[in-house]
């Protein structure tokens, strides 16, 4: 199977009212997946999300879903990651009804700790997260860590990955805008691709790196913090990272992950770019 390619939600092209009608649009422009956005919180009822779920397989595309953004893994209070655990547990009645098989989860903030700290507090915590997610009967659903684009996050690619060893249905959205943003712009280019799909492949073994998830966008950065805002293609200003040497070498390599691009207000247009630059390479 090729990669796949499609949406962050709905841009602002999009020409119907109701995202259960995303599917067979994104069909008609020739993408592949949809990520249903619950950043703000899981709201989306039953009967929406099932008919969604149905819209989807009738035009074959594969649906994800993005878990509330005020997930924090990081914290290591007993209340907070109950509230975590809930968070995820409703995201993952969502995708259930909907039929998405992956969930992203952001990975916290550092909260004045150092990056070890942090990541071992998110580590315990994700382990309580998994017992729950198993016992509810999620585990079929994936939750895939995410790396993260503000320096002062948990989250850089070497973070995630050690967060997905803790289980091997574990899948990690590797944002290749956000590591070019807290790497300050260093992360663009074949090289730097080629290291960190390296460096992927180490973690996860051969088979299981095919398949990983990602996000893709182009971020404009500040010096100090990183990620300020996601940007366009066509935004000029010379922002990165630049998609093309990515598409080259995921074709090179014949994986076949799927990329949701989350350009500000144009994802399915630049989602289609991505794909026209993976099938010419």
């Amino acid at each position: 199977m090729p990669a796949k390619f499609g949406p962050a939600g709905n841009p602002d092209d999009f020409p119907y009212k109701s995202s259960v009608d995303a599917p067979k649009w994104l069909r008609s422009l020739g993408l592949d997946c949809y990520e249903y956005q619950c950043g703000k919180g899981v709201h989306v009822g039953e009967a929406t999300a099932r008919k969604l779920g149905e819209a989807a397989r009738e035009a074959d595309i594969t649906l994800s879903l993005h878990a509330p953004y005020f997930i924090n893994l990081a914290n290591p209070d007993p209340e907070a990651l109950q509230k975590t655990t809930g968070y995820i547990l409703a995201a993952c009645q969502a995708a259930d009804w909907m039929g998405a098989g992956r969930i992203v989860v952001h990975t916290g903030a550092l909260m004045k700790r150092t990056r070890r700290e942090a990541l071992d507090i998110a580590l315990a915590s994700m382990q309580e997260v998994l017992k729950a997610w198993e016992g509810e009967g999620y585990a079929h659903i994936a939750l895939c860590p995410e790396t993260m684009g503000k320096i002062g996050q948990l989250g850089d690619l070497a973070e995630v990955l050690e967060l997905c060893g803790l289980d091997e249905r574990l899948i990690p959205c590797v944002d290749f805008g956000h590591l070019y943003a807290r790497s300050l712009g260093e992360l663009t280019g074949s090289e730097a691709c080629k290291t960190m799909l390296d460096e992927m492949e180490k973690s996860l073994g051969p088979q299981r790196v095919r398949t990983f998830h990602s996000h893709f966008s182009q971020i404009e950065f500040t010096p100090k913090g990183g990620e300020k805002c996601h940007r366009t293609f066509d935004d000029n200003g010379g922002f990165g990272p630049d998609p093309a040497p990515l598409m080259a070498e995921i074709a090179r390599r014949g994986w076949e992950p799927t990329f949701i691009c989350e350009s500000a207000g144009t994802q399915a247009k630049d989602a289609l770019t991505m794909k026209r630059l993976y099938q010419s390479s």
